[in-house]
């Protein structure tokens, strides 16, 4: 799977492993920003000796820069205003690493082929009605039950998704997602113990990779989107909404939390947006819930997030032997950690 010509993207995504500037990768190198900005750019390649020298600095193998490069666009972030641009880097270049994982365990006959399917919306301002009814193709075309999901997290590297956990090190990056064409992935961060939250955020990464895809990202009417298919893909409404109260019933709402693996709030926009309860009696349910402090740490913990296995149960076989020759160790290490923590 590897080739001999320097894959410029490499550079980049290295340099952005290391959190290091062209500058200061030119520093720390002996070379100059010009020759790092045209390796990078394609304007110029370096000699193996090069090669050799930017390795070493970076950490990386030699191997790394010769790996297929498959490009994705810079990512479905949620707070962009908040998130550093570094930090975004750093985690999408993590992600990167995540996808080429995925990609050695397809060849290693380890990891199923992707088939998320596209279908976007009509626009920034589709209706909810258009987003929900594909929630309901993509749950239709993957031959789910009625119900709740299982599990999410599984359900999406049945499907070819490399999902991973990872401690991104920072409380504003949350989960995001690339849209990869093969193997498209999906960051969960660890530092959300919640397995409601989780579970929705993995959720709402699919609904970027299906609705989405390469066209939009980065804007708050595709968050709004994506909110309304994760709801619409674990709590679908010809399923639920009967079941749901139309008073302040927390009894009732405890149970439905333990039987959908939802959160306390999603269940009340649920019903808010189903017609089940008025709009006074949505806001007095939240109102009441933040009294309690249960904004924050909701009642009824349903236990530990969902956790991915397929790329841990990989790396954890000798097939994975060309992948960790080719990868840098650290970054994959850090991936095997959190994914099994």
């Amino acid at each position: 799977m590897s080739t001999q010509v320097f894959e410029r993207s490499r550079l980049r995504i290295a340099r952005e492993l290391a959190r290091l500037s062209q500058t200061q990768l030119a520093r720390e190198s002996g070379l100059t920003p010009a020759a790092i900005s045209q390796f990078e750019s394609g304007a110029a390649r370096p000699s193996l000796d090069t090669i050799g020298v930017l390795a070493e600095v970076l950490g990386v193998p030699l191997e790394f820069f010769h790996e297929a490069m498959v490009e994705s666009h810079e990512g479905f972030f949620r707070s962009l205003r908040r998130t550093s641009v570094s930090d975004r880097r750093r985690a999408r270049a993590i992600a990167h690493v995540a996808h080429d994982l995925a990609v050695h365990a397809s060849s290693a006959q380890r990891f199923c082929a992707g088939d998320v399917p596209l279908l976007p919306v009509s626009g920034l301002q589709a209706e909810r009605a258009e987003v929900e009814e594909a929630a309901a193709r993509v749950r239709k075309m993957w031959a789910l039950p009625s119900g709740p999901v299982f599990d999410v997290a599984g359900l999406l590297e049945t499907h070819g998704v490399a999902v991973i956990r990872l401690p991104l090190d920072n409380t504003d990056v949350d989960a995001f997602s690339l849209p990869f064409p093969d193997h498209p992935v999906v960051v969960l961060s660890t530092d959300k113990d919640d397995r409601a939250r989780s579970r929705f955020d993995s959720a709402h990464e699919l609904a970027h990779l299906v609705l989405h895809g390469k066209q939009i990202w980065g804007v708050k009417e595709v968050e709004t989107q994506a909110h309304q298919f994760a709801a619409a893909f674990l709590m679908p409404a010809e399923d639920i909404q009967d079941k749901l109260p139309t008073t302040v019933d927390w009894p009732a709402l405890f149970a439905l939390k333990r039987q959908w693996q939802v959160s306390l709030a999603a269940l009340l926009m649920r019903a808010r947006t189903l017609g089940r309860m008025s709009e006074n009696t949505y806001l007095t349910a939240i109102k009441a819930a933040s009294a309690r402090g249960w904004r924050r740490v909701e009642p009824v913990p349903l236990g530990r997030p969902e956790q991915p296995t397929r790329l841990l149960a990989y790396l954890a076989s000798a097939d994975s032997a060309p992948a960790r020759a080719a990868l840098p160790s650290q970054i994959v290490e850090s991936l095997q950690t959190a994914s099994a923590a």
